[in-house]
């Protein structure tokens, strides 16, 4: 069992700063104490701002097949120097885009070099919903899936075309079963506007 205790002046408690002393057993805080308490394996940061890592939700990750872009290793690399300790991935900038378990299961394996994996922080991703694809929902989310995003225009990348009302009205009610959310850019072009959408 591995036990950390981190000190600093500067423990960000709920919404405040206290003197306190953090608690760790194999990478879970276990406890926070108020002041300066001895422990065998004690780190002092002083004044040193202690807090918890930030998580970024809407990270768009290139990797698999445009990683001269953005890849796992930089990615994750400027996100954990910037105190970013989790990313989730956007399903669409990736080649191939992240709307089929093969899609996910490529990306997942892209997420290593051999057996090395090029993740320096927690990745969590978004899989995609696009026209046709409802029956790889309910497969994504036992994949692990964090949720589903979707386009009603034109999503900037051919291979994820945005959806229509009935793709959606077969899709929502499959992820909502699961309680997890689908994120939707809602723009409408003036083509779609002027047919009524």
């Amino acid at each position: 069992m591995s036990k950390l205790a981190i000190h600093s002046n500067k423990v960000i408690v709920e919404d405040k700063a206290i003197d306190a002393t953090v608690f760790i057993e194999d990478g879970i805080i276990v406890a926070i104490e108020n002041g300066l308490v001895h422990a065998e394996h004690l780190v002092d940061v002083e004044a040193s701002v202690l807090m918890a890592g930030v998580i970024d939700p809407h990270v768009h990750i290139n990797e698999p097949g445009r990683t001269d872009w953005e890849g796992f290793d930089t990615a994750t690399k400027a996100a954990i120097a910037g105190g970013i300790t989790s990313l989730v991935d956007m399903p669409l900038n990736a080649s191939p885009v992240t709307t089929t378990v093969k899609a996910f299961d490529t990306k997942l394996a892209s997420c290593f070099d051999g057996n090395t994996s090029k993740l320096h922080n927690n990745v969590g991703f978004w899989g995609g919903l696009v026209p046709g694809n409802a029956q790889e929902i309910e497969p994504l989310i036992e994949k692990g899936v964090l949720g589903f995003k979707a386009f009603l225009t034109h999503s900037g990348i051919d291979e994820f075309p945005n959806v229509t009302e009935d793709d959606l009205r077969k899709a929502m009610p499959i992820i909502a079963q699961y309680g997890l959310p689908l994120l939707v850019h809602c723009e409408l072009s003036e083509e779609q506007l002027s047919s009524g959408i």
